[in-house]
């Protein structure tokens, strides 16, 4: 549904293994949009690209392709070069933002730094937060800027010789404003348990589509974002019985990825 004042819905087409697509005419970027479920409950985008609102608000149609990069001849950091910073975005500045810690770059290669480690930037509940307990896999937090603030950060970074790694949590998601359950119980297991909440699913029999999600998102970071990897949190916690366990396969998604 759209919410451009007509608040109209539009009926999206069943597809094999549980999807359903569509077309939405006057869809447009900017535009903010919700999922109904049982013509009564919305929600927002499993898959949404931004929150302005919060993980409860509508979601917001992002194109990522209007981002003009400026350092297309960057190509990485060789392993003896590797020198870490952990970052986390909200505390790095006072002003807690993107933009923020983009004027602090400079500062961060003077000191020699060659990688910046971004600490979880899923967006999740309230207005602070380490990044643990994010909802939304693919939207960064609305708290830091919009998407191509974090798009314009990784590029300056680039273009003074620091590369830049995402800490991605796929072992268990937030308490407040996570809406998978209501698309599919199968998001989750009761074969694990991990110490901040439900497991992923990654191996039951209706998993597939629940790989299919985080192999997503971890591809997503590295095509769109431009990051030079991720870091895979409490990698104990994420459990998989299957004959390719789930991190092996993100793993060669994302070097596939990787330009």
């Amino acid at each position: 549904m759209l919410l451009d004042g007509s608040e109209e819905a539009t009926a999206l087409t069943a597809e094999p293994g549980g999807y359903f697509s569509g077309v939405v005419e006057g869809a447009r970027v900017g535009s903010r949009y919700r999922f109904l479920l049982d013509e009564d409950i919305a929600l927002a985008d499993p898959a949404t690209r931004f929150q302005p609102e919060g993980t409860h608000g509508p979601s917001q149609v992002i194109d990522a392709g209007t981002f003009r990069w400026t350092h297309d001849e960057w190509v990485g950091i060789a392993p003896e070069r590797r020198v870490l910073y952990e970052m986390h975005i909200g505390t790095f500045t006072s002003e807690g933002t993107w933009h923020a810690a983009q004027r602090e770059l400079p500062a961060l290669a003077q000191l020699g730094v060659t990688i910046l480690e971004v600490m979880p930037v899923h967006d999740f509940a309230g207005r602070f937060g380490w990044g643990y307990d994010g909802v939304d896999l693919f939207a960064p937090t609305r708290l830091y800027g919009e998407p191509d603030d974090f798009r314009r950060f990784v590029d300056a970074a680039h273009g003074l010789g620091i590369g830049v790694i995402l800490d991605v949590v796929y072992n268990h998601l937030g308490p407040d404003g996570c809406t998978l359950r209501e698309y599919a119980d199968a998001y989750f297991s009761e074969k694990y348990a991990t110490d901040w909440g439900e497991a992923i699913n990654f191996d039951d029999a209706l998993a597939a589509p629940v790989r299919e999600f985080f192999i997503s998102n971890a591809r997503y970071w590295i095509e769109e974002f431009r990051l030079d990897g991720l870091r895979v949190d409490a990698a104990q916690n994420v459990y998989d019985d299957s004959p390719v366990h789930i991190l092996r396969e993100i793993t060669a998604v994302v070097r596939a990825a990787a330009p």
